[in-house]
């Protein structure tokens, strides 16, 4: 057996100080073992953007930072970000909910469905779980549902049909499942055309500050890769050429939404009606938040130069932030008791044509960090090997200044009541005053929200 010109090409490669991956060829390998380890570098290769030398080099940077302790918000200081705050009931509601729904023949949607339901303690994977218990209708489902309602909607407005696609992005452990419960049932409705499911795939773990990277415990010749981070969404979405094409079909906006929201669409109309009033090239869902509350704030992050990001900071991040620039007050409650800094529930709106020129500048590649965990203070050694990870989010690093974002502030009742916790955590949340997040209350959450709709 001996290895094709291909082969040895990547041998070569690995060899390099370029590459610096001389450790995965051991002396006295067999030719059998070394094409099982190539294969997967190629395909690692084949799924990250520039290829795994782009990897290896954004890795070397990045685990430098990290060693030196870099500041990614080092000179930037929060201010409360642009956006309107509709309260249900209200006239300003009202007008930017038919402002929305007038444009509702326009939208795309992007489902991030990556996750497994173990956490809660169910088998399957979690857009599979029952919204409810009466009919037990899955999360998928119920998204199925409203966006044909919104197509129905849409098509009888413009007296012709409309059809609004919808994308999902799985992961190794979500795709056969996801595509097994689509066509067990005949796509709940929805045609085969409309529907993209794209596969994201893993990246390399990384053995040290020098990018090398790791290879499975019980095989030394087949890699170790972890999950990227949300964030390849974006990847994907440019790799699988759907913006361009939905642009081609006359969608102008495209919605990004999580696994089990299920109160989301209630406020779609609003959330577009806000985008198209203001000219919002990214518009992020929010909520009322407490400080010091475990969920991100949106921030609009100013620098001395007058440039500016308007971008989410996480929780463990703000409060420090904040006690180093401006008042130096931290995080602290405003005259409602809320921080001033909205809530980060990861649904994103963006105007398609901007979108779209973006991902063909970058590949959809967004800033990338890494989050490595040393053995000691010299930070020279890993606890376990880590990754390069990406955030969905954190798109608007790749905005230009004249790119307007801002973000809708909604009632938390009308529009967020995930499900992440299994009942043993959603007790001690409830018990801490906080929202379970749990199955029952994700049902009881909608029951709850419709009899307030009916009452306003």
């Amino acid at each position: 057996m001996s290895y094709t010109p291909e082969e040895e090409q990547w041998i070569a490669k690995l060899k390099s100080a370029e590459y610096g991956q001389q450790h995965l060829l051991p002396e006295g390998a067999k030719v059998e073992d070394i094409k099982r380890l190539l294969k997967d570098i190629v395909q690692a290769d084949k799924a990250y953007p520039g290829g795994i030398i782009c990897y290896i080099q954004r890795a070397k940077k990045l685990l430098e930072e990290s060693k030196q302790g870099v500041n990614p918000f080092d000179g930037y200081t929060p201010v409360v970000p642009e956006g309107e705050k509709p309260i249900v009931g209200t006239q300003q509601f009202a007008e930017l909910e038919e402002i929305g729904t007038q444009h509702l023949g326009e939208m795309g949607f992007v489902l991030v469905a990556g996750g497994l339901g173990e956490r809660l303690g169910y088998p399957g994977i979690k857009i599979g779980l029952p919204s409810e218990t009466t009919t037990n209708m899955s999360y998928i489902e119920l998204y199925a549902k409203y966006i044909l309602a919104m197509q129905e909607r849409a098509s009888a407005m413009k007296r012709e049909k409309i059809t609004l696609p919808l994308a999902i992005m799985t992961s190794e452990d979500t795709h056969a499942r996801t595509v097994e419960l689509l066509e067990k049932n005949n796509y709940f409705g929805m045609t085969r055309q409309q529907l993209t499911i794209m596969k994201q795939e893993k990246v390399p773990a990384l053995l040290d500050n020098d990018a090398r990277f790791a290879v499975s415990a019980s095989d030394p010749f087949q890699l170790e890769t972890k999950p990227h981070g949300h964030g390849d969404v974006h990847t994907l979405l440019n790799q699988y050429g759907l913006t361009k094409k939905w642009l081609s079909e006359g969608k102008r906006y495209v919605l990004f939404f999580q696994d089990t929201n299920g109160l989301i669409f209630r406020a779609l109309p609003v959330v577009l009606g806000v985008s198209v009033r203001n000219g919002f090239v990214m518009n992020s869902v929010t909520v009322p938040r407490k400080p010091g509350e475990a969920v991100g704030g949106i921030c609009k992050l100013v620098k001395t130069d007058g440039s500016a990001l308007t971008i989410n900071v996480e929780y463990n991040q703000l409060d420090p932030l904040l006690k180093s620039t401006g008042d130096k007050q931290g995080d602290v409650p405003d005259a409602t008791g809320n921080s001033k800094f909205p809530g980060n529930i990861n649904v994103l709106l963006f105007k398609l044509d901007r979108y779209a020129q973006l991902l063909e500048e970058t590949n959809g590649t967004v800033p990338e960090f890494v989050n490595p965990k040393y053995k000691d203070a010299t930070k020279t050694t890993f606890k376990s090997p880590t990754r390069l990870e990406c955030m969905m989010q954190e798109f608007p690093r790749l905005l230009k200044s004249e790119d307007k974002v801002g973000n809708t502030e909604l009632e938390r009742w009308f529009c967020f009541s995930t499900v992440k916790n299994n009942v043993a955590d959603a007790s001690v949340k409830a018990k801490q005053g906080l929202a379970p997040e749990a199955a029952f209350s994700g049902e009881s959450d909608a029951y709850s929200t419709n009899a307030r709709l009916v009452q306003k």
